[in-house]
């Protein structure tokens, strides 16, 4: 376990932006030591970035906790054969191929139970509802000499959808919510993707990446306005007495979005005889206008807009807490990395 006076650094590679917040275990939370975050107009900007950052943040440590995502990243939930946890494993590797595109041998993989006793399979074995993760090997690597060249030293290789989950049940721990089984979904939408993930009762059910997110919104706007993505960019964070020109240009970008999350939902709910029951929105769109309308008209749910580091102690001499708090909505993953710094 990390002691609470040691710090991390939680470290978030998006596709347009680089995020980086130190943070410490308080005892009873975490606290947020130091703030940098830099825009990124291709990876190849990502090291020189990322560099630029440590030189004039003036971070404690260079040990890191950091995620990956993308179309490398396999996560299944299946159903396996009762076993101690000791014992999955090594069992999984005889079961991989039957959930993973890739090759056993070319993936680095991971595994958790979930739920005991869930089913009864062939011949009547109990069965067990089993996390399944695998990730490209040559994407790991990648990872790992990204952070290498930055002088920095991995201690977790996460997941972003684990990631943003992770922060939301910190939120709510710190909020003393009571355990429940209730059903709620995360949607995080980014610069070039959505992330989804379906909670029962705090646990991961059901992750879905969709290649739908900020950059269609920019792309709309673009188009309807014939400007430059730059400046389409802009006005679509900032469209002022515009606003109703831009939810028009978006609007048919929101309601593709909206139905392919509505597909996930569905999945879910045929799958587990679960509705979700409450939405969630976070990410650097998540406030776009005709959003929140558009999304609850396709779920027929209502639409909750929440802070990730809302039960964060941030530490004012080291970081604007009025600018970090202006953000917060972009910092789920961020805020679920830190949170890996203490065990709940």
């Amino acid at each position: 376990m990390i002691g609470r006076k040691q710090k991390l650094l939680a470290l978030d590679i998006g596709s347009s932006e680089i995020k980086v917040v130190e943070v410490s275990d308080t005892g009873t939370g975490i606290a947020f030591t130091g703030y940098a975050s830099a825009k990124i107009d291709s990876q190849n900007e990502t090291i020189f970035a990322i560099k630029e950052i440590l030189r004039h943040a003036g971070f404690k440590t260079k040990r890191c906790i950091t995620s990956v995502s993308g179309r490398s990243v396999i996560v299944r939930y299946v159903n396996m054969p009762q076993m101690p946890a000791e014992d999955l494993k090594q069992a999984i590797k005889f079961e991989a191929d039957k959930y993973i595109p890739f090759e056993v041998d070319e993936v680095v993989m991971d595994c958790q139970i979930l739920e005991n006793n869930v089913a009864k399979g062939e011949g009547d074995q109990v069965e067990m509802k089993v996390l399944l993760v695998a990730v490209k090997k040559s994407l790991i690597d990648e990872h790992l000499a990204l952070l290498q060249e930055a002088g920095l030293q991995s201690t977790i290789i996460d997941v972003d959808a684990f990631s943003i989950g992770n922060a939301f049940e910190m939120r709510a721990r710190a909020q003393g919510a009571a355990a429940s089984e209730k059903v709620v979904a995360l949607i995080d939408i980014g610069s070039n993707k959505t992330n989804i993930n379906i909670l029962k009762g705090g646990t991961s059910c059901f992750t879905r990446e969709v290649y739908l997110a900020g950059n269609d919104f920019t792309e709309a706007v673009s188009r309807k306005f014939n400007m430059d993505k730059p400046e389409a960019e802009k006005l679509k964070c900032e469209p002022g007495d515009r606003t109703t020109e831009v939810e028009e240009a978006i609007l048919p970008t929101l309601d593709d979005l909206g139905n392919e999350i509505q597909l996930s939902f569905d999945y879910f709910e045929n799958q587990f005889d679960r509705s979700v029951e409450d939405v969630y929105v976070s990410g650097g769109s998540a406030h776009l206008p005709g959003l929140q309308r558009a999304f609850e008209g396709a779920f027929e749910k209502s639409v909750v807009f929440w802070n990730p580091i809302e039960v964060v102690d941030i530490k004012s001499d080291r970081i604007d807490q009025k600018a970090i708090t202006n953000y917060a909505s972009q910092l789920a993953v961020t805020a679920g990395l830190a949170s890996r710094v203490r065990k709940w």
